[in-house]
């Protein structure tokens, strides 16, 4: 049902070589480039995941309550990428671990603010 997400970004350049490291281990490439807005996926036929500048051209900012979610293919892929995720210049809103039973996750903020959870489920 989701075709794309997108989340603002105040500086684009960076957005977009933040994106392209951490969901390259998901199967994720550029799929589009716009100039303004880029997507990510494994796939033009696939839900993805885009970085733009808004279109007011009013200044990008995160939203409380907003988050973005990756599933991906493990608990340890979970660990490896929010740890890659901090390298490159996230920040850190709760560390890997089991949520509840059969739900495993990790939360993050990437350099524009934008809230992320990986998970893996089951």
């Amino acid at each position: 049902m989701i075709g794309y997400v997108t989340l603002g970004t105040r500086d684009l350049d960076r957005a977009k070589a933040f994106y392209a490291e951490l969901l390259a281990p998901l199967g994720a490439k550029l799929q589009l480039d716009l100039g303004r807005l880029a997507l990510y996926g494994q796939s033009m036929g696939q839900p993805m995941l885009g970085v733009c500048q808004p279109y007011d051209g009013q200044p990008a900012h995160a939203g409380n309550g907003n988050m973005t979610a990756l599933a991906v293919g493990s608990r340890e892929q979970v660990d490896q990428l929010h740890a890659k995720a901090l390298a490159m210049g996230a920040s850190d809103e709760g560390a890997p671990g089991e949520r509840m039973p059969s739900f495993y996750a990790a939360y993050l903020r990437d350099p524009d603010g934008n809230k992320l959870a990986l998970f893996k489920a089951g």
